[in-house]
């Protein structure tokens, strides 16, 4: 898990737009990608990241 003071510091590497923790995952809803997170450690490779899919994208109040 990620410490929340991190967590506040890091932006998204392409957008610099803020990041959701989710799993074990940062979340870049501008980019619609998903950083994964390792051993603690947040992988801000764009080549690392995964493409977000449609229903994943959506604001945390539609999706379901």
């Amino acid at each position: 898990m990620l410490d929340k003071k991190l967590l506040a510091l890091l932006a998204c590497p392409l957008c610099k737009g803020p990041l959701l923790l989710r799993h074990d995952e940062l979340i870049c809803r501008a980019d619609a990608l998903a950083f994964p997170v390792r051993d603690g450690m947040p992988v801000m490779l764009e080549g690392e990241a995964r493409a977000l899919s449609l229903d994943e994208s959506l604001p945390e109040h539609n999706a379901k």
